[in-house]
C-alpha cells in the first residue's frame, strides 16, 4: 500500500533527516558546506521558507545519502520526492 503525505508529514519527515544529519559527524560537514550556513545558525536557517525542501535536496541529490537514512529510519525513499513537492520551496514551479 503506498503511503500518502501530507504537508505535516512532510515537514516531519524534512525534521527527522535534519536532526540524522545533524548527529551524524560526516554528513553534517557536508550540509553545512553544500549550505553555506554554520552549525550555530542552523536553527535559525530552519525558522526561515524553503530550508527544510532543502534538507529533503540534499538527500535526494545523493542516492547513498538517501538510502543510508531509509535503511536506518525504515523510510520509503518515495517519500523524500512526495515531501519535496509540498514544502515551500521544494515546488518544481517554485524554481523557475
Amino acid at each position: 500500500m503506498k503511503q500518502q503525505m501530507n504537508l505535516e508529514g512532510a515537514q516531519d519527515l524534512a525534521i527527522n533527516a535534519l536532526v540524522f544529519l545533524a548527529q551524524d559527524s560526516e554528513l553534517l560537514p557536508r550540509f553545512l558546506a553544500l549550505t553555506g550556513i554554520t552549525a550555530d545558525q542552523i536553527r535559525q536557517a530552519a525558522q526561515e521558507p524553503g530550508f527544510l525542501a532543502g534538507v529533503l535536496q540534499f538527500y535526494l541529490a545523493h542516492e547513498p545519502t538517501l538510502m543510508r537514512y531509509c535503511a536506518a529510519t525504515e523510510t520509503d525513499p518515495a517519500l523524500f520526492q512526495q515531501a519535496l513537492h509540498l514544502l515551500p520551496g521544494g515546488r518544481q514551479e517554485d524554481v523557475y
